[in-house]
């Protein structure tokens, strides 16, 4: 079956780095893409960012433009999220979700699979 496993986060103060990686198995080599989603406390999972399934184009949360970079490395199976200049709003658990369909790279129900977290805390 197909496994998502994120990793990377942690507690940083504010305008730090951090670099969460997500390694996908059980997926049919370039079928699905990847994206990711956060959800804090009392609030809905929402979008931060992905990849097109089928070509090179990137798409980003208006508040992680300029700060948040996805990347992937397809040797490993792996999606990378480079977050820099955290704020305590970033504070949330981060998801890796895969995308099998080329519509709805926003949409949370456009996923099929999920990872389960990583936790991101941003102290001010």
């Amino acid at each position: 079956q197909v496994q998502l496993v994120e990793a990377g986060g942690g507690l940083v103060q504010a305008g730090d780095s951090l670099r969460l990686s997500c390694v996908a198995s059980g997926l049919t080599f370039n079928s699905y893409a990847m994206g990711w989603f956060r959800q804090a406390p009392g609030k809905e999972r929402e979008f931060v960012a992905a990849f097109s399934r089928t070509t090179d184009f990137t798409y980003y949360e208006e508040s992680a433009k300029g700060r948040f970079t996805i990347s992937r490395d397809n040797a490993k199976n792996t999606v990378y999220l480079q977050m820099n200049s955290l704020k305590p709003e970033d504070t949330a658990v981060y998801y890796c979700a895969a995308r099998g369909s080329a519509l709805g790279v926003r949409v949370r129900s456009a996923y099929d699979y999920w990872g389960q977290g990583t936790q991101v805390t941003v102290s001010s």
